[in-house]
């Protein structure tokens, strides 16, 4: 069974997927938050051509824990989405995982420049890894 992990900010969704025994995520695309607002074809492309059985969204929760004004936009977005396509959505702490992100890019030698539209996905694959790791299935 597969998953997509989604990192839904303002501008970009990052999306990541599982490999099929649920152990490995891996990096698919970013795509624009405006335009699946409007049209949610593109993401039912990637759940159809991996066959993906369920969600996975990052939660910005705060540092302490709870959930502010964004998890709010988060949830509900996710919840949008996952009504629209009929896929389960569960939630995953992506506390810190943009910031993870620049750090592992950065560290890979990827010019900050290079890195604007692939954070995204790096933190969707981070946050979909981490569920994964989570669930003992690596």
């Amino acid at each position: 069974m597969r998953l997509l992990g989604l990192d839904i900010g303002e501008k970009r969704i990052g999306v990541a997927v599982s490999d099929p025994s649920g152990r490995v995520a891996t990096p698919v695309t970013v795509l624009d938050a405006g335009d699946l607002s409007r049209d949610v074809a593109p993401l039912r492309r990637l759940v159809d051509d991996y066959e993906a059985a369920a969600f996975v969204v990052g939660l910005p929760l705060s540092m302490d824990g709870g959930e502010g004004p964004q998890a709010l936009v988060v949830r509900a977005a996710a919840e949008r989405l996952s009504g629209q396509l009929g896929l389960p959505v569960t939630y995953q702490d992506e506390r810190l995982s943009s910031a993870a992100a620049v750090r592992s890019m950065a560290e890979a030698g990827v010019r900050s420049r290079e890195r604007r539209g692939r954070v995204d996905v790096v933190a969707a694959t981070l946050l979909l890894q981490t569920y994964l790791d989570s669930k003992g299935t690596a």
